[in-house]
């Protein structure tokens, strides 16, 4: 198992009947931080899943891959090499929380360092509307003079 970041989705119109109804997923594994061990980064890979839960983008998943992601009923038959099997709600290593779902609650039964970094969940954030530019109209050229165009 590892835990991943959902970090979008797949549409697929066509696809094997076995699939049809099956919300695609693209999942980006996470791994600890190996210098402090306090927060979880990203390994860079990034999978498919099929999310049996309704996770969603920003999510933190736990997945399982290759012939383990057909071991549950809902996936035995199904053609899949990752699956969706659990959502994380926090991560401690060596008594650290390491994430934690509820960015702003304070768990009292959990010991957290006021210096500890959280891997945290990013709010999203609407574009502003751009404000429409006119475009200036182009100076018009002066008339020139008969003696100008002599010259």
């Amino acid at each position: 198992m590892f835990i991943a970041k959902v970090t979008g989705s797949v549409i697929s119109t066509q696809k094997v009947d076995t699939m049809v109804g099956h919300k695609l997923l693209v999942v980006e594994p996470y791994r600890l931080e190996s210098k402090d061990r306090q927060s979880l980064v990203t390994t860079g890979r990034t999978f498919v899943a099929v999310d049996m839960l309704g996770s969603g983008v920003g999510d933190f998943v736990l997945i399982t891959q290759g012939s383990s992601a057909r071991l549950t009923p809902e996936t035995k038959s199904l053609p899949i090499d990752c699956v969706v099997i659990g959502i994380v709600d926090r991560a401690h290593v060596d008594h650290l929380c390491v994430y934690d779902r509820d960015d702003d609650s304070a768990d009292d039964s959990t010991e957290k360092p006021a210096s500890e970094p959280v891997a945290k969940k990013k709010a999203k954030k609407k574009a502003a509307p751009k404000a429409e530019s006119k475009p200036e109209p182009e100076p018009e050229a002066e008339p020139t003079s008969e003696e100008d165009a002599e010259g």
